[in-house]
This record gives C-alpha cells, sequence and structure tokens, in this order.
C-alpha cells in the first residue's frame, strides 16, 4: 500500500488527517507531519524520515503539503529528489484530495498514479455561493450521464443505506467511491415534502453524480419499471429503518442493507456510539429480518461489520431495565 505523509504549518496536518478518517476510516500507512513554531527545516525532515520509516512500503510514498514552496514542501522535496522515479508530491491540501487518495489506494498501488488521479478532486472541491461569483470556465462539472442512460432495465442497487443524516461526507465520499452509483436517491416522504432539506440533498450529491429525492411510493414505482434505467447504478438513503420496510414490503428489491447511524432521540436507548434504537425500531429490523434482508452495520467501508443480532439484542435489554 502507499505510504501518504500528510505535512503542514501547524496543527493542520493532523486536523486533516483527523477529520479524513472521521470519513474515511482509519487508515493505515498515513502519517501527519508538522512544522510548529519553534522547529526549523531539519525538525521537520526528521519527522518525515521517521514517518516514511514506519510504512510498510517505502519505496512508494505519496506527500500531502500545505504550501508550494514551504517548508514542509521543501522538506518533502529534499527527499523526493532521491526517489522521484516513484515518489509524488501534491500541494494546496484540502479534504477532498485527503479523501480521493485515501480511496485511491484501494485500486492503486503507486504513489504517480494516486497523485495524478486526486488533483481533479483538489481542485472540484474549491467552490464558492452563490455561484455566480465562480468563473464560468471553473464552474462545476455537470453530472455524468451513462452512454446507455434511458435504455430498457431495472435499477442495479449498489447500496441501500439506514443513516439519520441522509447524504453527508462519509456517503458522498467513502461510499460512493466505493460502490461507484450513477444516482443517489434519498427515499423519504418527510424529506420530500421539505424543500429546503431536498434542496441542500441535491447541492451536496459528488461530481459526476445525481442525487433525487423521492416519496416512498414513488420509489417503489420507479423499482418496478424496466423500461428506462438499464445502466443505472442506485445507492439509496433511507432516514429510518420504517422507511426502508415500506419500500421493500413494496417491491423494491433489496438483499442487504447497509446500517450506518440512527440518532438518538428521547425514549432511545444507545447499544453502541452510532446507533440508536425504541422498540418499533426493534420491531422493524426484526421484520426485515424475516423478509430475508441481511444487515451489514458500518458507517464507512473500512469499519469491520457489527453484529446486528448482538446490537438488537443489547438494545432489547437496555429497552426492558426502562420499563
Amino acid at each position: 500500500m502507499v505510504g501518504i505523509i500528510i505535512a503542514s504549518h501547524g496543527e493542520f496536518a493532523n486536523g486533516i488527517l483527523q477529520s479524513g478518517e472521521m470519513i474515511f476510516g482509519k487508515q493505515e500507512n498515513v502519517k501527519a507531519v508538522t512544522l510548529m513554531p519553534s522547529e526549523g527545516p531539519d525538525d521537520v525532515k526528521a519527522k518525515m524520515k521517521e514517518a516514511i520509516a514506519s510504512f510498510d512500503n517505502q519505496d512508494e510514498v505519496l506527500f500531502l503539503v500545505d504550501l508550494w514552496g514551504g517548508t514542509p514542501f521543501n522538506q518533502a522535496n529534499s527527499l523526493f529528489e532521491e526517489h522521484k522515479d516513484k515518489w509524488a508530491i501534491v500541494a494546496g491540501l484540502n479534504l477532498p484530495m485527503v479523501i480521493e487518495a485515501f480511496a485511491s489506494r484501494f485500486s492503486m498501488n503507486k504513489a504517480r498514479d494516486i497523485a495524478a488521479n486526486i488533483l481533479g478532486t483538489a481542485k472540484e472541491g474549491v467552490k464558492v455561493k452563490p455561484e455566480e461569483l465562480e468563473p464560468a470556465e471553473v464552474s462545476a462539472t455537470p453530472a455524468a450521464k451513462p452512454s446507455n442512460a434511458g435504455a430498457p432495465g431495472k435499477f442495479e442497487y449498489v447500496l441501500a443505506r439506514i443513516d439519520s443524516r441522509l447524504l453527508h461526507g462519509q456517503v458522498a465520499t467513502a461510499w460512493t467511491k466505493t460502490t461507484q452509483p450513477t444516482r443517489i436517491i434519498v427515499v423519504s416522504d418527510a424529506v420530500a415534502k421539505d424543500e429546503l432539506r431536498r434542496k441542500l440533498i441535491q447541492q451536496a450529491a459528488p461530481p459526476g453524480v445525481k442525487a433525487h429525492v423521492v416519496p416512498i411510493n414513488k420509489m417503489i414505482e420507479l423499482a418496478k419499471d424496466d423500461q428506462h434505467f438499464g445502466g443505472q447504478r442506485a445507492l439509496l438513503l433511507f432516514e429510518n429503518p420504517q422507511d426502508a420496510l415500506r419500500a421493500v414490503e413494496g417491491g423494491v428489491p433489496l438483499k442487504t442493507i447497509n446500517v450506518g447511524s440512527m440518532a438518538h432521540s428521547p425514549g432511545k436507548v444507545q447499544p453502541n456510539k452510532v446507533l440508536a434504537f425504541n422498540q418499533a425500531d426493534i420491531d422493524t429490523f426484526k421484520k426485515l429480518k424475516e423478509l430475508g434482508l441481511n444487515f451489514d452495520v458500518r458507517k464507512v467501508p473500512n469499519d469491520s461489520k457489527g453484529d446486528m443480532n448482538e446490537i438488537i439484542k443489547k438494545a432489547q435489554e437496555e429497552l426492558n431495565k426502562q420499563k
């Protein structure tokens, strides 16, 4: 695996690494290197050497630095000179760049290939609102249209996820990179009626992917359409398990549901850090299981899968104690 050094003036590198791992999951062979006010170039270089020595593969190293020509860049560049045939440096550090680099390591094993691959995402991550302030030549890239869009056939469901936050960073980056959907569809009666939430979700779609918000009955109707969605890869997002159950009972042909996040509210118990249940939630998951659904309990693709049976058992025990 390509080793990554994230380097910056001050604590920026530590912070952006933490942010990247919150969205994409814990990373191996990644180190943050900081230049603090009391330190000089030699200190940064020593930290970089120590970080490289800890990597499994020291032949392939990618530096992500904050500022071209700054001390972190200069020290990375001095190390790069002896490895310029394999190593790479990218300046202008931002969070989309870091997440794209993490994702690229799944399919690329050369630092230079990853460096080339992340440039577009890093640049696309710089946007402005209102949109008219953005120069026409760098305006947002329109969503890619599959070459066989509109062809006969049904949706291919690449992911169905229960997440009370719906379309947010972990979905728009980590899960989208892993599953490669052409459409992200939020299936919710409540959100479909909320114009502001609907617009925010549509604006949060990653480049090249269309985002839609549809009521549950409309999703059931779309799932049965075998004339217009050939080649379309759908990522479905449900705000709660009850909406997912209605969709499945109505005929949306799901086999596995990813359970990512269920927010805590009064009357719910929290058997782990990200999932909260009341009795209706537990009963709903039991019905989904009876319908043959499997559960993939993970926030991000890199996480290990949780045991839904054990989670529900613990939640039921905690609810029983409240009675």
